[in-house]
């Protein structure tokens, strides 16, 4: 029988107040994977493409990616570039998560490989219950294994 397989949250995001707005209402909806939180992408993708930067993940585990798009060391754009054009990693699924609703940058995201983008709500309200829908979303998708 196969092992299960871990699949941990990765989030990107600067803004703390977000970050743990985020966690809870992921949590909210039923989500009991891992979560590690990054403020940076420097720091985020030496996690996410490892020690050598090749992108090998142990057998059985999966990355999904909620990714900022404002960061202060580089764009989430650059990120998920870095990501998409790594063959260990461009399956994983990314969650563009950001205040920025400009139709070229949605375009872009897409265009580069992301599998869904959201657009914060700036209310707190209509952030913690986009939030939980997306917790409702991610306790139901499949991830696929890292090559």
């Amino acid at each position: 029988m196969p092992q299960p397989r871990t699949v941990t949250i990765v989030m990107i995001e600067d803004d703390e107040g977000h970050a743990r707005l985020i966690e809870k209402n992921i949590r909210r909806a039923g989500v009991t994977n891992e979560i590690l939180g990054f403020r940076d992408g420097t720091t985020a993708l030496a996690r996410l493409l490892g020690p050598d930067g090749s992108g090998v993940l142990p057998l059985g585990h999966a990355w999904l990616v909620l990714l900022d798009l404002n960061l202060p060391d580089m764009t989430g754009i650059d990120i998920l570039a870095r990501l998409k054009s790594n063959e260990h990693t461009r399956r994983s699924p990314v969650i563009v998560l950001t205040t920025t609703d400009d139709q070229r940058e949605i375009q872009r995201c897409y265009d580069l490989g992301a599998n869904v983008y959201i657009t914060k709500p700036l209310n707190y309200e209509s952030f913690a219950n986009a939030i939980r829908q997306l917790g409702l979303f991610l306790s139901v998708m499949q991830v696929p294994e890292a090559d």
